[in-house]
């Protein structure tokens, strides 16, 4: 299981910097991450503008990452969100989905993942409309690895609420129609899933006739609610025995790049130890291993304020927090204290 760990880049906010990627990826793939997917929903160019083709210095960057990835042993991938395009999949669409697809190409892909999350769903044959797009673009992208994320990527009710209610049998008939080679993404029970069982994955299988491919919404931090938090502890809810269970499991990042890394490695660490995995342990020498042990010991000492209370209820601590981190020259520090300082706040749109 554990070469098929990685990250796919697909939180909404400040998005990471070309160099706090490149960075990132690096000290992951010392750690089993195996592959990274490229989707931040702030490059509207594979989003709700993703008939217009990205800038220059942004196709430059984008083609760099993938070469660097390359080195590394990680495979390379790019999150497309055609938004909306199964309203109207007609030939002015094609063309420019074509083009699009083109340009990906040259960019340099092991993996294209087409994304219709969060996009309305309740219309007539929806699941045979995105299928139809989904072997359209498999036969014309270079890419070797197509994964897909349907509209209803969950059990969760809450997507029914802002989407509109799933067509009946949507994941069934998603399962029944797609092409066998591609992946599907699959959060769990919920959104930010709590934990994934055996029990439950089996059953997402035998509906999607395949493994899911786990798009893991921890340690993400994004949106008004959760951007109030840092999250930093290990893993939990993630057994080991879930490894034969999914086709790959991907964590989607927390809007801090250093920080991130920590629970990173614990997943890899769960995985690595089976039924001997304690989350205590396993985020004390993670936290070790990417921050030092000095600076590890006092985000330690502070993990309830930074994890549990939230940024707007701190008060006067969120002052002290601030002096004693501004003091200390390491990234995850200077992490902690924009944080407080409310960069990572969220105010843009979830759509």
């Amino acid at each position: 299981m554990q070469s098929n760990l990685g990250i796919i880049e697909g939180y909404y906010g400040r998005p990471w910097s070309w160099r706090e990627r490149a960075e990132t990826i690096a000290f992951l793939a010392q750690h089993e991450c195996r592959f990274y997917v490229y989707a931040p929903k702030a490059d509207e160019f594979l989003r709700r503008g993703w008939r217009k083709p990205h800038p220059p210095d942004a196709v430059h960057e984008l083609r760099q990452l993938s070469g660097y990835c390359r080195q590394l042993g990680v495979r390379f991938g790019v999150g497309l969100s055609p938004y909306e395009l199964f309203r109207a999949f007609d030939e002015d669409s094609q063309q420019l989905l074509a083009a699009k697809l083109r340009a990906l190409d040259e960019i340099g892909l092991d993996t294209l993942a087409v994304l219709f999350d969060d996009m309305r769903g309740n219309l007539p044959g929806l699941a045979e409309t995105q299928i139809d797009i989904v072997h359209w673009i498999a036969e014309r992208t270079s890419a070797r690895h197509v994964v897909v994320c349907p509209t209803y990527y969950s059990d969760d009710p809450v997507l029914d609420c802002v989407f509109g209610d799933r067509p009946q049998n949507y994941l069934e008939d998603f399962g029944k129609l797609l092409d066998s080679q591609v992946d599907v993404f699959w959060t769990g029970e919920e959104v930010c899933a709590r934990e994934f069982s055996p029990g439950h994955l089996e059953r997402v299988a035998g509906q999607l006739r395949r493994k899911p491919f786990l798009w893991d919404n921890y340690p993400v931090n994004d949106g008004p609610r959760m951007s109030q938090f840092l999250h930093l502890r290990g893993f939990t809810g993630r057994p080991a025995a879930i490894g034969d269970c999914v086709a790959a499991h991907a964590i989607n990042p927390a809007l801090q790049p250093v920080l991130t890394r920590i629970p990173a490695l614990t997943l890899a660490d769960g995985y690595a130890r089976g039924e001997g995995y304690e989350y205590g342990a396993a985020f004390r020498r993670a936290a070790d291993a990417v921050l030092g042990m000095e600076l590890a010991t006092m985000v330690r000492d502070d993990l309830s304020a930074l994890q549990d209370i939230g940024l707007d209820q701190l008060g006067k601590r969120a002052d002290k927090l601030r002096a004693r981190y501004a003091q200390i020259d390491h990234p995850g520090a200077r992490e902690i204290v924009a944080w407080l300082d409310g960069a990572y706040r969220f105010t843009g749109d979830m759509h």
